[in-house]
């Protein structure tokens, strides 16, 4: 620490920066190095000309997948917290719905997908509706994790004090639940975008899935990459800012927690 101070560097900023660099020069180098062909292992350089070649499809792509993913995320925001608070409201529901909603996400998305295409068509809907499907456990579980772990102990104190069960969710439950729903943002938001990929490789005529799956066909491998790099680019973007507004939401949470450490 002391050194980082006396340097004026902070190191913990720039390791970031500093390990994606050296991955993609030893990358590059290995790919020289071997002499791989660019349809097994393109370099990163390959990568940056079929991103600036094919870029005017590639940033429409881009903002279709990027649309569809943080629609569906909306949905599965809304649908997810609704969900939670009802799984979590009550012990009886918490065990009725729980082991249901365990079996249905142990189903593959991909095997979904033709079911939406059938009621829906190929298209937008398709996509969505995968990255609100595998979006949606992870909220309405640790919503309703956060809800069901209040101790007892509180809940009979609350009571002995005249709180009725809806003043025990308002005053304790729901504030208790924010940080379990804010934290699973982080990872809902990266599962939605694989949600819209699956269904765009599948059943789409445009997004990145689509796209990448066009190049693939066509062998054009640098393509197929530069649509992962602009996938991982979009996914990291939107988990910043999921981690930026878990923060700012539920700060308090994480000093707390520092308290009492």
């Amino acid at each position: 620490m002391s050194g980082t101070k006396k340097s004026g560097i902070n190191w913990i900023a720039l390791a970031p920066w500093i390990y994606t660099i050296g991955l993609f020069v030893v990358w590059e180098l290995a790919v020289r190095l071997f002499a791989i062909r660019p349809t097994i292992l393109p370099a990163p350089s390959a990568i940056v000309g079929a991103l600036y070649q094919y870029w005017p499809a590639i940033q429409r792509h881009s903002i279709q997948t990027l649309f569809t993913t943080t629609l569906g995320f909306g949905l599965a925001v809304v649908g997810g917290l609704a969900l939670g608070l009802l799984i979590g409201w009550s012990r009886m529901i918490y065990a009725g719905l729980y082991p249901l909603m365990v079996g249905f996400n142990a189903i593959p998305k991909v095997a979904v997908v033709p079911i939406l295409v059938i009621w829906f068509g190929i298209g937008t809907i398709p996509a969505v509706l995968t990255a609100f499907l595998i979006a949606f456990f992870p909220i309405v579980v640790n919503v309703a994790t956060g809800l069901a772990t209040i101790e007892p102990e509180t809940e009979d104190v609350l009571r002995a004090l005249g709180a009725r069960k809806m003043d025990i969710m308002l005053k304790v439950g729901i504030p208790r639940s924010m940080p379990y729903f804010f934290g699973s943002l982080k990872v809902a938001i990266t599962l939605a975008f694989v949600g819209s990929v699956i269904s765009e490789t599948i059943a789409a005529n445009s997004g990145l899935g689509y796209m990448m799956a066009a190049a693939q066909s066509q062998f054009n491998v640098p393509l197929v990459f530069a649509g992962l790099i602009m996938l991982a680019i979009e996914g990291i973007v939107m988990y910043a800012v999921m981690a930026w507004v878990e923060t700012r939401m539920t700060g308090w949470a994480h000093r707390s927690q520092l308290a009492n450490a």
